[in-house]
Order: C-alpha cells, then structure tokens, then sequence
C-alpha cells in the first residue's frame, strides 16, 4: 500500500495534477487543502504519513505551518513544494521541519520516495 498523503497548495490545477501523478505512482492521496489553516485542520483529522506542502500559501506561510506540522512523535513527513528554486529559499527548508523541497516542475513519485 503507499503512502497516505495530504496535498496542500492554493491553486487547485497543481492540487489535481499532483493527485493524478502521484496516485499513478502507488501513493494513496487522502485529502487536499488550499491554505495553511485548512492543513493544520486536515492533518490533525486525516492522519496522513505524508504532506506535500506549498511554500506560498495565501494564509499561513508554508515554512510556519511545517514547523507547526513536524516535532512530534507521530507527525508525518513534510515535503515542501514551489515553483520557485530551493536556493530561493536557504536555510528556511531545513528549519522548517520539513524533510525535503521538490521543486513543482519535478514532482513525481520517485523523488518523493527518495525523501521517504
């Protein structure tokens, strides 16, 4: 079985393609978010092993609620996402909590695993 996981993103074309591509690939998506309040909400209730997070959410800035989402025992992984470059973003990716950062145009199951 794969990996329960989370998409969270505010623009719902990459919500979709990234549900398509990584249940193509054996992940099982459980849920969606558009903004970091609704992740915080969605995570706490779904229990996903994985979020695959927007760094530029409209709300909650995605390296804050990474950092809300990890630290404790039975927090799930937190991949970060962006259109943007990771060299755009330092040190905030390790920081965060969160595992890893793929940039959106290279999102696809094998390099998720890779961060797993």
């Amino acid at each position: 079985m794969g990996h329960r996981v989370l998409i969270v993103d505010d623009h719902p074309s990459f919500r979709a393609t990234a549900r398509v591509l990584l249940e193509a690939e054996g992940f099982d998506v459980v849920g969606e978010a558009a903004d970091g309040a609704s992740a915080l909400t969605e995570a706490g209730r779904l229990q996903p092993e994985v979020v695959l997070l927007d760094v530029q959410l409209p709300d909650i800035d995605g390296f804050d609620v990474a950092a809300r989402l990890t630290g404790n025992d039975n927090s799930p992984v937190v991949i970060l996402v962006s259109s943007r470059d990771s060299s755009d973003f330092g040190p905030l990716v390790m920081r965060s909590g969160a595992r890893g950062f793929v940039p959106k145009a290279e999102l696809s199951g094998d390099r998720l695993q890779e961060l797993l």
